[in-house]
């Protein structure tokens, strides 16, 4: 019993693994764009689970205590809260972690080359189209992929 409380390593060791691991994935999903995360496919569902077992050894090592997890968890959570607070208080830090919006069309003009960059296909374009009750892009004044990975549409005026 009380081997569920015996560390196999400092417990600061553990929060700074947590904090390291923390930094590199939020770092590579940052790169990966925004459409990745946005929007769950089946693939990407696969993508978290091995993520997870991925990068499980490198928080843990050889530490499987009880306690050794909580201190894991702990941290994680702070850190995650500890983005979010800073993020809601400073702009540059938010753009750093979340990103800005990027434009995708304007004035009927679909931007090709931007929706290749951040991996939308020319379907998924169609898709969000017809969600907001249009056609084709002829009647686009602007389209944005936002930081959430959902695509906005403004209609152009009708006059």
């Amino acid at each position: 019993m009380g081997e569920m409380f015996e560390l196999s390593m400092p417990w600061w060791e553990l929060c700074l693994r947590a904090v390291v691991v923390y930094a590199a994935v939020l770092l590579l999903v940052r790169v990966t764009g925004k459409r990745s995360v946005g929007q769950f496919t089946p693939f990407d569902m696969i993508l978290l689970i091995l993520l997870g077992s991925a990068v499980q050894n490198s928080l843990l090592g050889n530490d499987v205590s009880l306690l050794g997890g909580l201190i894991l968890a702990t941290t994680l959570i702070a850190l995650n809260w500890a983005v979010g607070f800073v993020s809601a208080r400073s702009r540059k830090v938010d753009d750093l972690v979340e990103g800005t919006a990027v434009l995708l069309a304007r004035d009927g003009r679909i931007f090709n080359e931007v929706l290749k960059r951040e991996h939308i296909s020319p379907g998924d374009f169609e898709e969000a189209l017809r969600r907001h009750g249009m056609l084709d892009a002829a009647n686009v004044r602007c389209a944005f992929l936002e930081t959430n990975g959902q695509i906005s549409i403004i209609k152009r005026d009708e006059s």
